[in-house]
């Protein structure tokens, strides 16, 4: 498999893992706003470093997993049930809520890139989405668990994040008061995107049946 290929596939990943307003999203937002850009960019870049150790973790513990596939096979199950719970919910029970806080809270301005360290190593949900796509990935033949497909993969995820964060500095400022940020459209978005992986979990449920 090419590893351009590869690489965007894991920054694609990433990014749609990103998009919901979140904990890492909404302080780099937060700080542009406060701080300007820079510092945004600068607690961007810590967290990202984070992000491509957690999902080179995920990527080893899928290598097992690619080697044990009657365990792979549950896991499969598992996901697709909760994926589709998930999607539920927020296409039809979950309720409108109030905007995430942004209020400023006591952390250094010299510390973002420590801080951006931190709360992404808090963040321990890739770690069980990034194993998961990656099993998903290879079971398609669309990524290997050699070294530079491996690295490819996870430079690609750490770079969606990036891209996605810096989209939140760039532009949350000018889309904050729009239709898109709103929390109905949210759990819309993040319905769908849940509700597009409980698709293919079962494609490739039935495919190995």
């Amino acid at each position: 498999m090419n590893i351009t290929v590869v690489f965007f596939l894991g920054l694609i990943f990433a990014l749609v893992g990103v998009i919901p307003p979140g904990l890492l999203n909404m302080t780099a937002a937060k700080i542009s706003l406060k701080e300007g850009h820079s510092r945004g960019i600068i607690f961007s870049v810590g967290a990202c470093v984070v992000v491509f150790l957690q999902t080179y973790i995920a990527a080893m513990f899928a290598r097992y997993l690619s080697n044990h596939q009657d365990v792979v096979d549950i896991l499969q199950r598992v996901a697709f049930v909760i994926f589709v719970l998930i999607s539920i919910y927020f296409l039809l029970i979950a309720k409108t809520n109030s905007k995430p806080d942004l209020e400023e809270n006591s952390k250094s301005k010299h510390s973002r890139f420590f801080q951006g360290m931190f709360m992404s190593a808090l963040n321990v949900f890739p770690i069980p989405y990034q194993a998961y796509m990656t099993v998903t990935l290879a079971s398609f033949d669309l990524l290997t668990f050699e070294r530079t497909s491996i690295i490819s993969y996870v430079s690609g995820a750490a770079m969606g994040t990036f891209v996605m964060l810096y989209v939140y500095i760039f532009f949350f400022d000018k889309i904050k008061n729009k239709q898109f940020t709103s929390q109905k459209n949210m759990n819309y978005i993040i319905g769908s995107i849940t509700g597009l992986i409980a698709g293919v979990t079962l494609i490739n449920i039935l495919m190995e049946a």
